[in-house]
């Protein structure tokens, strides 16, 4: 149990890291929302490494701490949004419809979006920025692909030395 626990931590840290490397990097479309998610990354392989609980626990701490670390409340409202709802998705993609890694990141992508999308028509409200679904849902495609194209080629190696 405490090698799980001082894996986590790292998962968790390494998250937190990529979160803040994410936020160095300045986005080149104009498009609301649209960045790489490379801390998307580590609750993927959390998802497959270990039981899915890790992957809510490891995914809700990184939201609320880069959230307070990095941005701010609407941040932390926005993320958590599409990281509950993405992880739910790709949970049930996973056990359910039996899909492979690359599948469910690109289905995590995507609707980590919506999740998103969701949230910002409630807190404007106002529907009319349902403009942005199309642009969104590219990105969470291209980004799934990007994120679940790692995770493929890291998870076989981790699961053999966890």
């Amino acid at each position: 149990m405490r090698k799980h626990i001082a894996y986590l931590g790292l998962l968790l840290t390494l998250a937190l890291i990529l979160s803040y490397v994410e936020s160095l990097i300045p986005v080149f479309v104009s498009i609301p929302g649209v960045k790489l998610g490379l801390a998307n990354l580590v609750v993927l392989i959390c998802l497959y490494a270990y039981p899915s609980k890790y992957a809510f626990l490891i995914s809700g701490m990184r939201v609320i701490l880069a959230g307070l670390l990095f941005g701010s409340m609407f941040s932390i409202l926005y993320s958590l949004s599409g990281a509950f709802f993405s992880l739910v998705i790709m949970l049930l993609a996973k056990k359910v419809f039996k899909l492979g890694i690359l599948g469910v990141s690109v289905l995590g992508g995507v609707f980590h979006n919506i999740g998103q999308l969701l949230v910002a028509v409630v807190v404007v409200s106002n529907y009319r920025i349902g403009y942005l679904l199309p642009y969104l849902l590219l990105s969470g495609v291209l980004t799934g692909a990007i994120i679940g194209f790692i995770a493929n080629s890291v998870v076989p190696y981790l699961k053999k030395h966890l």
